[in-house]
């Protein structure tokens, strides 16, 4: 079995600040300056975390596990520190985000370091891609990152077999997805920036036991599929960005600072969301 990992960043054990999250070198994107020896060991923490769930895939059967860094500019695990039997997939933009890598030959996909959706309480850096999203549905089912991602890996056939993050995303996650996905717990919430964590040590041998759960379990575990044709539609900010988004053809404005789209299928929808994510970062559109 082909396995892959999608490793966000904030879901980590250890790690419940912008600080620890935000790539030195993009400070003036992302308001974080002066950051550089703590992202240093966040990154070494989610490198490890991602390595314990390579190991325990291969525990579990798979015969080739590839991890796709799935945060931010999507360049922030340490190759040399990674899995040596592992692939390594890096750097953005790539066609399918947090998922390259994925096609119809793989057979579970794990979410690591996954982080609760935008505007959940007491959830560790909780948001929904970039901070300017307050809601995002699929056929009107409210989700996060953990559930679009989800789609999409339906849209080739393929489940979601574990979550590791904070406990608001596995609950969200067997809330979408049911509860045979395998939930690893590293931290509580106590806040958007605080938490009770595990170990890191705790935390890896937890994610590794889970992983190899995963892929014994994958075979029974039942994709996420979306009724067709699916309709995104999205909770933004404010009215400004709403009318960046409703540029892009087929974007409808369904409220004062809402958008809606209607993909024939997943991955058409998906390159809507991406281009919407993209347009309203520019702000200054003409």
């Amino acid at each position: 079995m082909k396995v892959l990992i999608s490793a966000d960043m904030e879901g980590t054990a250890g790690i419940v600040d912008r600080a620890h999250t935000a790539i030195p070198d993009r400070g003036p994107f992302s308001g974080i300056q002066n950051n550089a020896a703590e992202y240093d060991w966040a990154r070494r923490l989610m490198t490890e975390e991602v390595n314990a769930a390579a190991a325990g895939a291969f525990e579990g059967g798979a015969k080739d596990v590839w991890i796709t860094d799935a945060h931010g500019s999507m360049r922030n695990l340490l190759p040399l520190a990674l899995h040596r039997e592992a692939r390594y997939v890096s750097g953005s933009p790539k066609t399918l985000c947090m998922l390259e890598g994925l096609d119809e030959t793989v057979g579970a996909v794990l979410f690591t370091g996954y982080h609760g959706s935008a505007g959940t309480p007491a959830s560790v850096l909780a948001h929904t891609y970039i901070g300017i999203i307050q809601d995002v549905r699929l056929n009107g089912v409210a989700m996060g990152e953990y559930g679009i991602n989800a789609a999409v890996a339906g849209h080739f056939n393929i489940p979601v077999a574990l979550v590791s993050g904070d406990n608001t995303v596995v609950t969200q996650v067997h809330k979408l997805l049911g509860p045979d996905v395998v939930g690893v717990e590293v931290k509580r919430g106590l806040g958007t920036y605080a938490a009770v964590h595990l170990h890191p040590e705790k935390a890896r041998e937890a994610i590794r036991a889970g992983a190899a759960e995963a892929v014994r379990r994958a075979p029974r575990l039942r994709p996420y599929r979306v009724s067709l044709p699916v309709r995104l539609e999205v909770d933004i900010v404010g009215p400004d960005l709403a009318d960046l988004a409703g540029l892009l053809p087929g974007v409808m404005r369904v409220g004062p600072r809402s958008v809606a789209y209607d993909g024939s299928d997943v991955l058409n929808m998906f390159k809507a969301w991406r281009a919407m994510l993209n347009v309203m970062m520019t702000r200054t559109a003409v």
